[in-house]
């Protein structure tokens, strides 16, 4: 019977390098598909159960070998929603079911795939190449956290941002010790300071004992005595823009012996800087503004100075704060004599609409409004396995979970996600030549063992003639 036996292992070899060879195969045809892990063939022989003298080789089976830990390289693409993972893990995917648009229904099944070429469809749907569609976490985007624990199918619409009203001004600046108005003569003392002396409405601030206005007959008085202090554009809640103009007067000196021991300063908000006889052009924030013989500021308490509530330009402005940081505002000698504003930024935007979006490293969807602000809407779900060769391959590149496979773990770990950009086929095309020669030469190798057997029998059979 050996040389049948023969005639049955040589066909288990050839069944098992035509196996082979449909894999080799299968990867030289997806050498270029985003994502695709090639399947690599191992052999295992079959031995019959004989006595230890009697054992013989055995014939062959093949079963295949997936690489799925192995990374393909990663390619740019300049696609901002095109995502790769660099390490290990896999995206989060589902599938539709049924409905189209907005009434799309999906399988709500969690599927995994390292095909990474996402992009937006009519609906705001994120999906790649072979219509999965991406699954993760909403952003609340005014606090910030996560809503939900299980990943959902992520849909990004074009609405509209809405505005905010500006609640908080940082000021940071050194004011100067002697501020050059066109007023200051270094000859003259005091000729720097802001008087009440010939103002129809005493400008000083009400803690002062003025007014605290300034009125549009004082204007060319009130401009000789004070410096400009900067101007930002502040929001109100419709996001309506409107320019906000600081003005600073010095009112004392230290100098002037005790009391007072500290530089007083008093801030002016313009209301109406194109105002008449008694109408109120500047506003003074009714705080003394104090420093001590160090520059540094010691009133307010926190550094935080109140502007006042006013109508500019039709716009009311209201509830916003000048903050400091207690050390941003400074008085230093400065030989301009006018103020060295470092920084003036706003917290407040008008409305706007999103222009676009990218993933970053930590795997959050970052929108861009075309107000400037930048908002993290979603975060993308990342699933790892213990064993991740053992999933079961679906078609266009998605994997299924199995109980070889373990659970998901989601969460990146140690891996990082490069936006714009995709991963590649990890098929090494040269090494499936080679392998390609190696399966052609068994499979030839084999053939030879039937044409020997079959001359075998032939030889066999002409006995009796």
């Amino acid at each position: 019977m050996g040389v049948f036996s023969a005639l049955t292992t040589a066909v288990s070899g050839m069944t098992a390098q035509s196996y082979a060879l449909e894999n080799i195969s299968g990867n030289i045809a997806n050498s270029r598909t985003a994502g695709y892990k090639r399947v690599d063939t191992t052999f295992a022989d079959l031995v019959p159960d004989a006595a230890l003298n009697r054992q013989i080789a055995g014939s062959v089976a093949a079963y295949s070998q997936s690489t799925n830990s192995i990374q393909g390289d990663l390619n740019p693409t300049r696609i901002d929603t095109n995502v790769a993972i660099n390490g290990d893990g896999f995206f989060v995917v589902d599938q539709r079911s049924s409905g189209v648009g907005a009434n799309t229904q999906f399988a709500n099944k969690n599927l995994y795939t390292r095909r990474g070429d996402f992009d937006f469809d009519a609906n705001g749907y994120l999906v790649n190449g072979a219509g999965y569609y991406l699954k993760g976490l909403k952003i609340d985007q005014v606090t910030g956290q996560l809503i939900g624990t299980q990943p959902d199918v992520l849909r990004i619409t074009k609405e509209q941002f809405p505005a905010k009203a500006t609640t908080s001004i940082e000021y940071r600046a050194n004011i100067p010790a002697y501020p050059k108005t066109n007023n200051a003569d270094s000859a003259v003392a005091g000729s720097e300071l802001l008087s009440s002396t010939g103002f129809a409405s005493n400008p000083l601030s009400t803690t002062q004992g003025g007014t605290g206005v300034v009125v549009g007959s004082d204007m060319t008085s009130f401009l000789s005595q004070s410096i400009p202090g900067g101007s930002v554009t502040v929001y109100d809640t419709l996001g309506k823009a409107t320019s906000v103009e600081l003005r600073w007067a010095k009112t004392t000196n230290a100098s002037a012996g005790p009391p007072p021991t500290t530089d007083t300063w008093n801030l002016f908000v313009a209301e109406n800087t194109g105002a008449t006889g008694g109408a109120v052009a500047y506003r003074n924030v009714n705080s003394s503004i104090t420093f001590d013989a160090t520059g540094q500021m010691t009133n307010p308490a926190g550094g935080n100075i109140a502007l006042p509530t006013m109508t500019i330009g039709g716009t009311t402005v209201t509830g916003i704060n000048l903050t400091t940081g207690g050390n941003g505002l400074t008085q230093n000698g400065d030989v301009s004599g006018q103020i060295d504003a470092r920084s003036i930024r706003q917290d407040g935007y008008t409305a706007g609409t999103l222009d676009r979006v990218s993933v970053s490293a930590e795997g959050q969807v970052i929108g861009t409004f075309s107000n400037g602000q930048v908002v993290a809407l979603a975060q993308l779900s990342v699933a790892r396995f213990n064993a991740d060769n053992s999933l079961k391959r679906l078609d266009g590149g998605a994997f299924e979970e199995t109980i070889e496979s373990g659970p998901p773990i989601i969460g990146l770990g140690t891996s990082q996600l490069v936006g714009g950009s995709v991963e590649q086929s990890n098929t090494d095309i040269a090494d499936e030549f080679s392998k390609m020669i190696v399966t052609q030469q068994a499979y030839s190798a084999n053939t030879k063992v039937i044409t020997t057997a079959q001359e075998m029998l032939t030889s066999v059979f002409n006995i009796i003639r």
